[in-house]
């Protein structure tokens, strides 16, 4: 004959059972609600640190690719005076010695564009360097506005040499060539700060600092 479990047993077991998963489910909960209240500000500032060296490494690379290219050194050069106000700026800046309205018409605009443009980030691209009496200065080449708090930063050295031109773009396709008209402290924003003897006209330091909108 087949015998049957009490179902009032059966029944204490399922309740047994249901009051361990509440528990555990409640436990659980806790755990969670302790732990997205402990972690929150926390993961807030090592998301924006994480997006930051994102976009500095991205700035990094921008620039490596240009200089190896030599789009940065075409751009760094494309100077002179292309309005006939008789002052010289950046081919085709508006308003000031420098791009403000948009990209430059350059490689390496292109390359600002398609990095930086269409991912809600802005930028600013400075150039600097020192005057023959040891001073730092700085030129503007690109600005679309005061850096954040969270901003970042890329920089890349370009020496340029005795023998370098400065760039135009007389028949405006987008592509810098170069004239025939050397670099000197009369014709171009950074003077020769090495002598003419040792082939270096000066070392170039280009800064890209980049933040969200």
């Amino acid at each position: 004959m087949t015998r049957r479990t009490p179902r009032g047993s059966d029944r204490g077991q399922a309740h047994t059972l249901e009051a361990v998963l509440s528990a555990m489910i409640l436990l659980t909960s806790v755990i969670f609600a302790l732990q997205v209240t402990a972690v929150t500000p926390l993961s807030a500032s090592t998301s924006s640190q994480h997006i930051e060296n994102q976009q500095q490494a991205t700035a990094e690379g921008l620039l490596t690719a240009a200089v190896d290219s030599g789009a940065l050194e075409r751009t760094l050069l494309f100077w002179g005076d292309s309005d006939g106000d008789d002052d010289d700026e950046f081919r085709g800046a508006t308003g000031e010695t420098y791009y403000t309205g948009g990209y430059p018409p350059t490689e390496f605009g292109r390359m600002l564009r398609s990095t930086f443009g269409d991912r809600g980030v802005v930028a600013n691209v400075y150039v600097r360097y020192h005057t023959d009496a040891g001073d730092e200065r700085r030129q503007r080449l690109f600005y679309q506005g005061e850096p954040s708090d969270n901003a970042a930063t890329a920089t890349h050295l370009v020496t340029l040499y005795d023998d370098a031109v400065l760039y135009d773009d007389e028949d405006d396709d987008g592509v810098a060539e170069p004239t025939e008209t050397e670099i000197d402290g009369e014709n171009f924003y950074a003077e020769d700060t090495d002598g003419a003897d040792s082939g270096v006209y000066n070392v170039l330091r280009v800064e890209v600092v980049v933040w969200r909108m």
